[in-house]
């Protein structure tokens, strides 16, 4: 691909498309970013001039043989070498324009002899990432301050540089190294996309698809999903941290020390108050978007507060959660102390005074 760049008019186009990104794709990061931005060059540079040479001949028909001139239409038809013409030039245009085109697809598609594994999981808003080599995972949410969010009447504080595209927790992978991307969803079509690394896919519920990319330097890199997934589609960021060899096995070490110490003790005897207090924190990071932080819900997410499943019988409230209904996605996903927590904590806060609690061999249980 890059011989492209090798022509005159070429040349001439990129430089005058780069002198202000905001009419040029952002800065390759990786040989399949720059190969999409190289085609990209290319086949605008062939649409121009099919443009020029056919609207040019079309005016240039039109003013030659106007009628201020003596000229007068005449009428015919069936002419063999004309229709031949105008059907072998366009299809030998798209096969140039094919063959190409295609080398770059298959490349994005080459997934093979990565050396880093990685799934990517859509939720409704945020994305979880799980290490599959290195037996961790995490979710990753927008930080961004609400302050910033709701400063729609000059009430809160000015946009940051990264409005809407900072995380508490990027994707950190090594640098000049293959990573292979698993994505899926919890819930709707979400989309993985990294424009500077020349990488988007749709990550769909029930389904594993793949991509690839190979970043070549360090920095921090940003993206969004780029499929729309629901309300707070535009609140869910891609950020993507490229660090040395050296510091991605520091800090690899230090994710898989994390990630044993936070493991749950499966023969741990759990009380009320420690599933309440455990259950708060599973339930911030992934039902206070839609049930609100007061349990009121909104729009299609009914309230938690004195609802009949949260007041009801556990069994019904254990099987909702793991199931899902309507808007609400199932939660399967989640660990059996996570999902007993922050059912014991649905069903003793926000007003709501059952006085009972979920244990994990319960849910357990019902997942069989």
């Amino acid at each position: 691909m890059r011989v492209w760049r090798s022509g005159g008019l070429l040349a001439l186009f990129s430089s005058w498309a780069c002198a202000d990104s905001r009419f040029d794709f952002q800065p390759a990061q990786t040989s399949i970013a720059q190969d999409i931005h190289d085609l990209h060059s290319w086949l605008m540079v062939v649409i121009l001039v099919i443009f020029c040479l056919v609207f040019g001949v079309m005016f240039y028909a039109i003013f030659k043989h106007r009628r201020s001139l003596g000229h007068n239409a005449k009428p015919f038809h069936e002419n063999t070498a004309v229709e031949v013409a105008w059907t072998l030039i366009p299809a030998l245009i798209l096969v140039v324009m094919a063959w190409p085109a295609a080398k770059v697809v298959l490349a994005q598609k080459d997934s093979h002899d990565a050396t880093l594994t990685i799934k990517a999981t859509g939720y409704q808003w945020f994305w979880g990432y799980d290490y599959l080599d290195s037996g961790f995972g995490y979710k990753s949410k927008l930080v961004t301050p609400r302050s910033q969010i709701e400063n729609y009447k000059s009430a809160g504080d000015a946009k940051g540089e990264h409005y809407l595209l900072e995380v508490d927790e990027p994707l950190v992978v090594p640098v000049d190294t293959k990573v292979r991307i698993l994505t899926t969803s919890n819930d709707v079509i979400h989309s993985w996309a990294m424009p500077a690394f020349g990488v988007k896919q749709d990550a769909i519920p029930g389904f594993i698809r793949d991509t690839w990319f190979k970043a070549e330097r360090t920095g921090i890199f940003r993206g969004q999903c780029s499929e729309l997934c629901g309300r707070d589609h535009g609140f869910m960021p891609i950020v993507v941290k490229v660090v040395s060899k050296d510091d991605y096995k520091t800090w690899l070490g230090k994710k898989q020390a994390e990630a044993k110490a936070a493991a749950d003790d499966p023969n741990k005897t759990w009380t009320r108050d420690e599933l309440i207090a455990r259950g708060q924190k599973v339930y911030e990071a992934n039902c206070v978007a839609c049930h609100k932080a007061d349990g009121k819900g909104g729009g299609p997410f009914p309230a938690l507060a004195g609802s009949k499943i949260a007041t009801g019988p556990k069994e019904g409230h254990v099987h909702i959660v793991l199931t899902g209904k309507n808007a609400m996605p199932s939660w399967a996903g989640l660990t059996d102390t996570e999902i007993a927590a922050v059912i014991t904590y649905e069903r003793n806060s926000f007003g709501n005074k059952t006085g009972d609690f979920v244990l994990p061999k319960d849910v357990k249980a019902a997942r069989k």
